[in-house]
């Protein structure tokens, strides 16, 4: 191995539970809760409580196949590589075309999240107007791409207290609402269900998206203490992190704002903090620019960190012969594929130009649900195959089976013009096989998308996101009253 280059990140120790815990958790909470509140709600009324808990559920089983995956084949390559050893090159294409799609998908969720929340903030914003604010959002996302923008560590805490600080104050003051107006919290409550089973199961969707993110934070096995039993153990408690998060912040909504208000909102956490601020007058203006910006800041942060992976992935992809090679073309100042973004955010404006949320997050995690199936069917190849590795799992083929029929439940809820459209652009992937592909192994992604150094990087990153941040802070102050070093580190430079 030669000398580390500049900004290389490297493990000092192999990672324990409490290290993969902060990634599960930083890999999956973001602004999403901006999102897929509101539309829940409106489906099913306070019965979104049980979607997002069971969707949580089946989100953890799914992380676990993906867990027993990392173990069975040490190596790093994600969703692809599962499916290639068990399968061939081309269905491994497919899985990684699929995962592509979904993350096009969701880029284009995020400029419709970001102008609604913008004309909730600045009302009277005609159609065109809030065409103009998507497309000043992708322009933006964007250029901060091809310049590669990168914070430093005290900006990222400014961020993030940033991004945290609305909902902290909407769950603290939620939950004083909810104590001393107990009544008008029955009232918000009932009736409990207000839709039908066809539209819990829309709901259920609409939710699992929120959950999305574990697909793309495995870590070789060989990088985690004990991996057999600490991967496990981290997803299930990074996931019940996750999960009570995510009720008691629903919780809050659903038992502070009647069921009539939330339905016409398409800001509920905005919503939220009227109901709950307006009555403090003075500072009132205060707290609710609080929360608009807070909400704003967190959509752009994960439109930025989903564009960049999406176009790390379409340029490892493009070099290696699967996809255009104009894709890789990188500018003379900057590092960054100014090809593969503009191609990427400007096809993610003009779906978002025509595309509901609801449409957009249920074509996604139609194809995310494509991916999971693969993997979770992988799983059980895998351990056909590699049946000496698979002795310390528990329940062994239960979760992969369980995981699949999570997988095959997400994909038939999913609506039917969602499906069409995604099993078009999934057919897509066949042509774009047969003639790209260089019949070879996937060398460039390996190095820049899928090697080690890659999936560390992306690692230590998720480690700090949202509302892993807080947790990565206690951790280390943990490690440094046990007189333990954190397992990332930076080197700097070239030794």
């Amino acid at each position: 191995m030669g000398p580390p280059k500049k900004g290389k990140v490297v493990l000092t120790r192999k990672l324990n539970t409490f290290d993969v815990t902060n990634m599960v958790v930083g890999s999956i909470i973001g602004a999403d809760i901006y999102i897929a509140t509101g539309l829940s709600a409106n489906l099913v009324g306070p019965a979104a409580l049980v979607a997002w808990v069971l969707a949580g559920v089946m989100a953890m089983v799914i992380a676990l196949s993906f867990s027993y995956c990392v173990t069975l084949l040490p190596r790093v390559g994600g969703p692809y590589a599962y499916v290639k050893d068990v399968s061939t090159p081309f269905a491994g294409f497919m899985v990684g075309w699929s995962l592509l799609l979904a993350e096009w998908f969701s880029l284009a969720v995020f400029p419709v999240a970001f102008a609604q929340y913008s004309t909730t903030l600045v009302p009277g914003v005609d159609a065109f107007g809030i065409v103009l604010l998507k497309a000043a959002f992708v322009i933006f996302i964007m250029v901060t791409n091809m310049v590669s923008v990168k914070a430093a560590g005290r900006a990222n805490d400014i961020l993030t207290i940033i991004k945290l600080s609305p909902l902290v104050m909407i769950v603290i003051g939620g939950l004083f609402f909810m104590f001393i107006h107990p009544s008008t919290v029955g009232d918000n409550m009932n009736p409990f269900f207000t839709g039908d089973a066809l539209s819990f199961g829309n709901a259920l969707v609409l939710v699992f998206w929120a959950y999305a993110g574990f697909e793309l934070s495995t870590l070789p096995a060989e990088n985690v203490d004990r991996p057999e039993r600490t991967i496990p153990r981290s997803i299930v408690i990074g996931m019940m992190i996750v999960i009570s998060f995510y009720l008691l912040t629903n919780l809050v909504v659903v038992g502070s704002v009647s069921q009539e208000t939330l339905i016409g909102s398409s800001t509920p956490l905005i919503t939220t903090a009227h109901v709950l601020f307006d009555p403090l007058a003075s500072v009132a203006p205060l707290l609710l620019a609080i929360v608009g910006i807070g909400a704003l800041f967190s959509i752009m942060g994960a439109d930025e960190s989903g564009t960049i992976g999406s176009t790390q992935l379409a340029y490892a992809m493009s070099i290696d012969g699967l996809l255009p090679h104009s894709l890789a073309r990188k500018g003379k100042r900057s590092d960054a594929p100014y090809i593969a973004i503009i191609a990427l955010c400007s096809s993610a404006f003009i779906v978002s130009v025509f595309g509901g949320l609801s449409s957009l997050i249920n074509a996604s995690v139609f194809l995310l649900a494509f991916v999971y199936l693969s993997t979770c069917l992988s799983t059980m190849g895998l351990l056909k195959k590699y049946p000496e590795r698979g002795k310390g799992f528990k329940g062994k083929v239960t979760v992969p089976i369980a995981g699949a029929a999570f997988s095959l439940l997400l994909i038939v809820l999913t609506g039917p013009w969602e499906i069409l459209v995604s099993l078009v652009l999934l057919s897509v992937g066949v042509p774009i096989y047969m003639f790209f592909s260089p019949k070879k192994e996937l060398t460039v992604a390996r190095s820049v998308f899928l090697s080690t150094e890659a999936v560390l990087a992306r690692a230590a990153a998720q480690s700090t996101k949202f509302l892993a941040h807080p947790l990565h802070h206690l951790k280390l102050l943990v490690y440094r009253k046990k007189m333990v070093q954190p397992a990332f580190k930076v080197v700097e430079h070239e030794r």
